[in-house]
């Protein structure tokens, strides 16, 4: 009985642990007919949705456009079984697509290897627990790529809205050639790209405005108003279709002014390994420098699909009232990269666009994934004969009308107003981007990394009293700050005349590594030199520990600074000239109040 009794918990735990690395148990026990209903119509729609964005996308990371719907369906599947948001969509993006651009040399061999070790490191990131590495990307940083990206990726789309051939694709000599070339537009192209980018801006308004159904109202209001919010929803799907009926109608009359996608490879990718080598008309480009040549994109890549999921999933579960797990979705995207490189994939993360259609459509669980998974394989299977005749620019304006609300322009006027310095890494970021993508994400993480270091290095440091100096750090002491404290100390204290005693308030001091300790140490003896005191007061229990761990000579502490002030026989209460040093100045400031 003892033994059934302690085998119980055992049990318990370990079907815990299992639920939380396959969270579909949780709330497949619970699954309904209504849930069902509602993740058939979100699977569908977002179906609807992903297949002519992906045959974009693909065009986007300048492989065949068979690679994007390739890259659609895996993470329906694996996310369905590990995701914890019931939002989520993983698949093909515009910015993934751009990175893939950038590193995978448009060769669909480098694209699926990059997919296979992306979504190895990935993985080891969520088994380690190693996603709080994604919290060092500033906010401005992301801001100042996603915005540079926006603008990249349509411009690089203008080429195909104006027929236009044989274009670079660095961003610079893209706008150069675009308009230099721009007599060669082909009048086709031009019209169809622009009356399909005018109708996708036309039903997203549309969609923004139609009011809430209401049962009150007769049917038929309701049926006219869900018809067009299905059609405003869906209207990546029609716009492409209604070219591609166009582009037929052209091809039967026997001219074609349209440049059309052209072959699609019809069926299903084959389940493979992914290449781990690259064979070449006169030789074979091994393992080693394959991963050599695809270099910074191994931590690009990875990095920035991480970011991107999971600040998705933490917006739509804030948005929706429930919680995800970072490193679980961490393991869910790491698969998903994984096993898509065994089926032709190029690295895929969440879309916000896919995510959002999700959500409004009222999806249940991650099931509906699945419908979406499956509307994808069937159109491998039996559709991609059809996708001869879509129009280039017709993917163009899908495009275009996709990345265009990423960028972001009141970001530079928000940042103003709060805090002018994080327009550095922004501006950084955001410039060096059109050069190259890995450039300005390496160089604006390093400038907001700087500015971090800088305010550590140069904490903010409140001074008060007239016999006693009274000295009150706004936040920790770490090493890069002792050489900056201890001059700021002999200019307050021990370069006066007479020198000052000093009750160093430790208040707000919360850790304390060894180099600091080490520069008390030298503090204290200069102190003891000169004849003067310095006590610390109000150290908490464990920064005390360290400091006696040390044993300091001369080292006094007190548990309050009433009681410090006490020692001293003064009283730092009544009225006195206060200073606050500023970091970023070599001199005091006089301000008016007290120092608490």
């Amino acid at each position: 009985m003892a033994e059934q009794d302690r085998a119980a918990p055992e049990r318990c735990c370990s079907y815990h642990t299992v639920q939380r690395r396959f969270p579909v148990l949780r709330w497949l026990p619970q699954y309904s007919l209504q849930w069902l209903q509602f993740d058939l119509v979100a699977g569908v729609t977002v179906g609807l949705t992903v297949v002519p964005q992906a045959l974009a996308y693909a065009e986007v990371a300048g492989l065949p456009v068979q690679y994007g719907l390739y890259s659609s369906f895996m993470g329906c599947f694996v996310y369905c079984l590990l995701g914890t948001s019931k939002d989520v969509t993983l698949g093909p993006t515009a910015i993934m697509s751009l990175l893939v651009s950038a590193y995978a040399f448009h060769d669909p061999t480098y694209a699926i290897l990059l997919t296979f070790l992306s979504g190895c490191i990935q993985l080891a990131m969520g088994l380690l627990h190693l996603g709080f590495l994604l919290d060092f990307i500033a906010c401005p940083v992301i801001k100042g790529f996603t915005s540079a990206a926006s603008i990249t990726i349509s411009f690089n789309q203008v080429k195909n809205i104006l027929g236009l051939r044989d274009i670079p694709r660095q961003f610079f000599l893209q706008v150069y050639h675009t308009f230099r070339r721009i007599g060669e537009t082909r009048a086709g192209d031009a019209v169809l790209g622009l009356a399909c980018l005018a109708a996708l801006v036309g039903l997203r308004a549309m969609k923004c405005h139609i009011p809430r159904i209401r049962r009150v109202e007769l049917v038929s209001i309701r049926i006219s108003r869900l018809i067009v919010w299905a059609a405003a929803t869906a209207r990546n799907a029609l716009v492409v279709l209604f070219a591609g009926l166009v582009a037929y109608s052209f091809q039967v009359m026997g001219s074609q002014p349209f440049t059309l996608t052209g072959e699609t490879p019809q069926g299903l990718p084959p389940f493979q390994l992914p290449p781990f080598f690259k064979a070449t008309a006169n030789s074979t480009v091994p393992f080693s420098e394959m991963v050599q040549e695809l270099g910074a994109g191994l931590a690009v890549v990875p990095l920035m699909g991480l970011l991107e999921t999971i600040a998705i999933a933490k917006a739509f579960a804030s948005q929706n009232n429930y919680r995800i797990d970072p490193n679980q979705e961490l393991l869910a995207m790491g698969l998903t990269n994984l096993l898509g490189s065994f089926v032709s994939s190029y690295p895929v993360t969440g879309s916000f666009g896919r995510t959002a259609v999700n959500a409004q459509t009222g999806v249940c669980t991650p099931a509906g994934g699945l419908i979406t998974g499956i509307l994808v394989l069937l159109s491998l299977a039996y559709l991609t004969s059809l996708f001869y005749y879509i129009p280039k620019a017709a993917l163009a304006a899908v495009i275009i009308c996709a990345v265009a609300p990423m960028f972001d322009a009141g970001i530079f006027r928000t940042l103003w107003r709060v805090k002018r310095l994080d327009l550095l890494p922004l501006a950084v970021t955001f410039l060096l981007c059109f050069w190259e993508v890995q450039y300005g994400i390496v160089a604006g993480v390093l400038v907001s990394g700087v500015l971090l270091l800088y305010t550590i290095a140069r904490p903010r440091i409140k001074v008060s009293g007239q016999g006693v100096l009274l000295v009150q750090p706004a936040s920790g002491l770490h090493f890069p700050a002792v050489e900056f404290f201890r001059d700021a100390m002999h200019r307050w204290a021990l370069a006066a005349s007479p020198p000052r005693c000093v009750i160093l308030d430790c208040t707000h001091i919360s850790s304390m590594d060894y180099t600091v300790v080490m520069g008390l140490a030298d503090l204290l003896q200069e102190f003891q030199r000169r004849g003067v005191t310095l006590t610390f007061s109000a150290l908490q229990a464990h920064v005390l520990q360290v400091l006696l761990s040390a044993d300091l000579e001369g080292f006094q502490h007190f548990p309050s600074l009433e009681e410090a002030e006490k020692g001293h026989g003064v009283d730092l209460d009544g009225s006195s000239r206060v200073l606050l040093y500023n970091a970023s100045r070599e001199n005091m400031l006089p301000t008016s109040g007290l120092i608490q």
